[in-house]
């Protein structure tokens, strides 16, 4: 057998180049007897890990490269042009040295000399070249490119060059195996009369871009995504004139039979190759953080926790005091042992740093809550011992494994914490995580379906087949309608087969949500980085992910930007600015009447984590009284462990006594009923019936929660024995074990549940007592989410509280509380708009309006306005959008003023450079007859309707007033809130009322015309999925701004709540009591009610049509039912036919039958026309 190792490979971590993912990739080279291979992705070194994982898994050599970009003039040059296409290089790692080397040149790529790619340049890699092996490289290296320029001396001379940089051993000229380019053939023939005349050896590669041959054509779909191309265009990049797949040994010799050196020298390489990688905790070591006065970490941890002490528990009881002093001297001891202080005193560190910067610190999350020296040190706001937590549910004696330290920060400031921690430990010391986005299911077939040029509309419809979180192959195993189209359309076959090869590679990289890595370890030689932007922001990432980085045993920190605790803080700045309170949140009172009240009512629109419809259905019927009932609710809420929430409530009102199967199991489970909610109680069981310290008790949770099948055997005998020890029965000890199975699986830790509980008692505390503070700030939070925005403001008018449109002498950047009608801003129960909410207005032209108005008082009027806030970023864009925003209604009519907007625009600028110019008089004042005046335009005023839509369009929703004002009474009488859509609806008919937002009309297969319709009503929008032969009945309804009554069945299939049309109507009359009558909609109370609504929706309007009429007839008869105003009547036309009879013809109209539609037919066609 021929020995070859391919050493040239990209994996599908040259993001939408390569395609084949890792464990692939191995198979492969298995199956094809080779021992090793190379990953050389494009600049980057993503793969590392679980590529070195993956092939020792399988007995494979992995050798770790990368094909580097080499700026061509340096790489801190970045000029537009000349320095955007670097060569390429392919780059191995020898050794220790070389891999240390790689991570480094890697590193600096991208940090240093990015430009479009990540680059380097030969002087940094003369200075990191030991340790590397590098071949020449494909088309685009420096030598094949000058062989392809024509200046094969120069190639020659750049080859001998290199060879002199890296070493003899160390440099090899690649060749590369592509049969139908010509240029390949002529750089492969004069590289191997280089490597005569130069003895410089030669390397066969192939430039894997996939798997196996059959994965040629959805590579070359992968490439369409990356250049949003399609499979059609013939001018596109691709690679399917020849095969980039990983091939034999036995091909590779084949293809290179002239030269075999090139193929034995890369198993020379491979031989020469050799890295390992370590998997220890050694690595996990932190940051130092510096003691003054000699101190160790664990003493000055001692000296840290009895400060605490001291300040947190110096007036409880004694007998608190002694239960808090053994936690404490057994919890040091354990930390003690497993060397942990230097984690707790490097976390405490960045935590006491926000709290004193006054950042919002969570209470805290995980299972931190559970250490009495978290609390003592405020890592926490949790007492483990007032809230039973345990310990051994965040460091466990019985297995070592890294602290886990989960902190909630305000999302608007978690980045001043990231950059202290970097300041002072150093950015080689401390970095975000990476993150990679991959093509789900859904998103594999919608790519795939746009690469394939498919339509749109027919690859979503299969998308949505495909339920969330679901694989494809799943979804073909258990969704029938999806099964049946791939079996039955050819295009979906095709769709579905290429959509399977993409699905979940990675797609793109960006920034973890809160992961940090943190190490006393020079980064530079353990894990590679980059930058990432992301929202505007760049922050620097490792190149390995969360998990691979775990698995090198470095500490992870979970920084979680949180956006309720930013709610939280917003309001508190509010609180203290209009009411001058400073209000500390681990201050409040815990067993507050009014905040139970407010939780007992289901008031809880933006009360973190019980906003949700079944959370608020859920507790109306708690009705919860004490602290513990929410921490149990936000633990019981989630899917498994719902079905217990009723026993729990039951439990709760005493309708239902708990049963215990043993006495010792009553103290444990008596404070949640009889149910086991909590991990924590699967410990104590443990602990109190089978004699378990807590922490085998957690090895006994966790084998239970993971279900492993030995170790569940292994650990169900060891309770049941430890059990008959403690001298209860086996079979009382088997109950109790059954008892627990199905709870351990879906237990939540209470510690968790305790902190976030905190956070929900929190936000409910402000909304019962500074209702207005607080829904300013929840607000500001979304104001960039407008289907949150409008819930809110609907929340608001239930509230009592009113929303105001913005203006600019009153609104600040985000919502903001207002005094008004002679209120004091301390009563005040009115929001006004904030600027920054007013689309095309941007943030300079906004902090000019809100400096300028801080600094000389209120804007007077429209000159005034424009002299004092012209800024060189406003334009008539902006201009126009804060006329019609309603933001300078104090400065005239909406209508007049945006006739007038170029008027204006110019005056503020003429102004503004006026001013910039110096024109001044002699005493340093603008001369009063050299001040233009703004003299503005009449103009038409602008009408109720066209204020609310431009308010709609530059707000997001109606502000001053809702179109559906008028109807509201009878809305809420007789329609369902769309607010009020869940998942309990689903499959049931409902009726909603609303305005139509907005339109999207298709054709189907069958070439007939159906749409998807957004309505809203004062509450939020849904979708309304309206299929041809509604929308046949009903085309004219279907127009923006229409008021519509709808019917249907509530939808969920693609995971979205839609309604699925079943009858619609226009809502026009202006009186209750006219609609009522005419389109009978309110619920009927009888039988002969139902009837006369049926009736009535029923009607038709029927058009005799005259024997002898002309096409112009038609056509002027056409027109006057286009125009006609849409209703519920269908018109059909009774067309003349022998014997005085008619025919019936549906035609596709619904209309209003009134005077006005009675007297335009008849003007086309005659009286009489119209049959009743």
């Amino acid at each position: 057998m021929t020995n070859f190792t391919h050493l040239h490979t990209h994996s599908h971590y040259s993001l939408l180049d390569g395609l084949g993912k890792i464990p692939d990739i191995l198979e492969r080279v298995k199956n094809l007897g080779m021992t090793a291979i190379a990953i050389t992705d494009h600049g980057n070194m993503y793969n590392v890990v679980e590529f070195y994982q993956e092939a020792k898994a399988r007995g494979i050599k992995p050798i770790f490269g990368s094909e580097m970009y080499i700026a061509r003039n340096g790489m801190h040059l970045k000029r537009p042009r000349l320095d955007t296409k670097p060569y390429h290089l392919t780059i191995l790692a020898k050794n220790k040295t070389g891999f240390e080397n790689l991570i480094l040149l890697t590193t600096k790529s991208y940090l240093e000399g990015f430009y479009y790619k990540p680059r380097i340049d030969f002087d940094l890699l003369k200075k990191y070249r030991e340790g590397l092996i590098i071949l020449s490289g494909c088309q685009q290296g420096q030598v094949p490119r000058e062989i392809l320029n024509g200046n094969y001396e120069r190639a020659k001379e750049e080859a001998l060059k290199h060879q002199k940089l890296l070493g003899k051993e160390n440099y090899y000229l690649e060749l590369q195996d592509i049969p139908t380019s010509r240029n390949q053939k002529l750089i492969n023939k004069k590289l191997k009369q280089i490597a005569s005349e130069t003895k410089i050896p030669l390397a066969a590669t192939n430039d894997i871009h996939y798997v196996s041959p059959d994965d040629k054509e959805a590579q070359d779909i992968l490439l369409c995504i990356q250049t949003q191309k399609t499979v059609n265009d013939d001018k596109r990049m691709s690679m399917m004139e020849d095969d980039y797949s990983i091939k034999s040994p036995e091909e590779m010799a084949k293809a290179f039979e002239d030269v075999p050196e090139a193929i034995a020298n890369t198993q020379k390489i491979a031989d020469m190759c050799s890295v390992e990688l370590k998997f220890d905790l050694d690595k996990a070591k932190l940051p130092k953080f510096e003691i003054s006065g000699g101190k160790t970490p664990d003493e000055y941890l001692r000296e840290l926790a009895k400060k605490g002490f001291e300040e947190k528990f110096s007036n409880a009881p004694s007998e608190k005091k002694e239960k808090v002093k053994k936690q404490i001297e057994y919890e040091l001891s354990m930390i003690k042992k497993m060397g942990f202080a230097d984690c707790y005193l490097f976390v405490q560190d960045f935590v006491n740093f926000a709290k004193k910067k006054e950042i919002l610190v969570g209470p805290g999350r995980g299972s931190a809550p559970g250490s009495i020296v978290s609390y003592l040190l405020n890592i926490t706001n949790l007492d483990p011992i007032e809230y039973n937590l345990i310990f051994e549910r965040f460091i466990n004696p019985e297995r070592i494994s890294l602290p886990d330290f989960d902190i909630d920060f305000s999302d608007s400031r978690r980045d001043e914490v990231i950059k202290y921690v970097e300041k002072k430990y150093g950015v080689e010391h401390v970095c975000q995580v990476i993150t990679f986005g991959t093509m789900a299911a859904r998103a594999a077939v919608r790519d795939t379906g746009r690469a394939l040029g498919f339509p749109y509309d027919f690859c979503d419809k299969i998308a949505k087949l495909i339920p969330m979180f679901t694989t494809l192959k799943d979804a073909l195993k258990n969704i029938p309608e999806l099964r049946e189209i791939y079996a039955s359309d050819p295009q979906a076959k095709k769709l579905l087969d290429f959509a399977k090869k993409l699905e979940n590679v990675a797609r793109h990289s960006s920034t973890h949500a809160c992961g940090i890595v943190a190490t006393r370890l020079n980064l530079n030689k353990h894990i590679p980085r980059q930058k990432t932007s992301q929202g505007g922001k760049e922050a620097t990432v490792t190149q390995y992910p969360v998990r691979k980085i775990d698995d090198l045993g470095f500490m992870v920190l979970d920084l979680l930007g949180l956006r309720n605790l930013s709610i939280l803080q917003t309001a508190l700045l509010i609180i203290q600015k209009t009411r001058d309170k400073k209000i500390k949140l681990e201050e409040i009172p815990k067993e507050d009447k009014k905040t139970f009240k407010l939780l007992q009512n289901a008031q809880t629109t933006g009360v973190f984590q019980l906003e949700s419809s079944g959370m608020k259905r859920y507790l109306k019927e708690l009705k919860p009284t004490e602290f513990k009932d929410i921490v149990s609710i936000v633990a019981l809420y989630r899917p498994g462990p719902m079905e217990w929430i009723p026993d729990y409530i039951d439990g709760k009102h005493g309708r239902k006594k708990p049963k215990y199967l043993h006495p010792k199991l009553k103290p444990i489970l008596e404070e949640t009923y009889g149910i086991v909610i909590f991990q924590e109680q699967v410990l104590q069981m443990a602990r109190d019936l089978a004699g378990f310290s807590l922490g085998e008790a957690d090895v006994l949770r966790k084998a239970v929660g993971k279900k492993i099948a030995s170790l569940l055997q292994e650990q169900k005998q060891k309770f049941i024995d430890g059990c008959v020890k403690n001298n209860i029965s086996k079979e009382i000890a088997r109950q109790v074990f059954h008892f627990i199975e199905p709870f351990a699986g879906y237990g939540f830790n209470r510690a968790h549940a305790t902190g976030y509980a905190m956070i929900a008692y929190q936000t409910a505390y402000l909304k019962a007592h500074f209702p207005t503070e607080f829904m300013a700030s929840l607000l500001a939070a979304n104001q960039e989410n407008m289907d949150r925005v409008a819930i809110e403001v609907a929340e608001c008018s239930q509230m009592g509280i009113e929303i105001l449109p913005p203006d600019v002498n009153e609104s600040l950047r985000d919502f903001t509380v207002i005094a008004k009608n002679g209120k004091t801003i301390t009563h005040s129960k009115t929001i006004r708009f904030g600027l920054a909410a007013i689309k095309n207005v941007s943030n300079n032209v906004i902090e000019k309006i809100k400096e300028e108005k801080e600094k000389n008082g209120k804007y007077k009027d429209l000159d005034d306005f424009m002299k004092r806030a012209y800024t060189s970023a406003m334009n008539k864009k902006s201009i126009e959008s804060l006329i019609k925003s309603g933001a300078m209604d104090s400065f005239g009519e909406r209508g007049q003023m945006l006739a007038n907007a170029e008027k204006i625009l110019t005056f503020g600028k003429n102004h503004f450079q006026a001013t910039a110019n110096g024109q001044k008089d002699l005493f340093g004042t603008t001369k009063e007859s050299s001040k233009p005046k703004l003299g503005l335009t009449k103009a038409k005023t602008a009408d109720k309707k066209t204020k609310l839509a431009w308010e709609k369009e530059l707000l997001g929703l109606y502000v001053s007033e809702h179109p559906l004002l008028d109807y509201q009474d009878f809305l809420q009488k007789n329609t369902t809130r769309v607010a009020d859509i869940n998942q309990d609806l689903v499959n049931k008919r409902v009726r909603i009322g609303g305005i139509i937002t907005s339109i999207r009309r298709i054709m189907t297969k069958t070439n007939k015309q159906m749409a998807f319709v957004k309505v809203e009503d004062m509450t939020k929008g849904i979708e309304v999925v309206v299929f041809p032969n509604i929308y046949g009945e009903t085309a004219g309804l279907w127009m923006e701004e229409n008021i519509v009554i709808i019917e249907g069945k509530v939808n969920d299939r693609d995971q979205e709540l839609k309604i699925l049309c079943d009858s619609a109507q226009k809502l026009t009359d202006k009186t209750n009591e006219v609609r009522l009558n005419n389109i009978g909609l309110v619920p009927p109370n009888n039988k002969a009610e139902k009837t006369r609504i049926a009736s009535a929706i029923d009607k038709h309007i029927f058009i005799k049509i005259p024997g002898n009429c002309s096409q112009k007839t038609f056509e002027n008869l056409k027109k006057t039912l286009s125009e006609a105003d849409s209703g519920i009547h269908k018109v059909a036309l009774l067309i003349p036919k022998s014997n005085n009879k008619y025919e019936k013809l549906e035609t596709k109209y619904a209309v209003e039958k009134n005077n006005k539609l009675r007297e335009n037919l008849e003007k086309v066609l005659g009286k009489g026309t119209i049959s009743k």
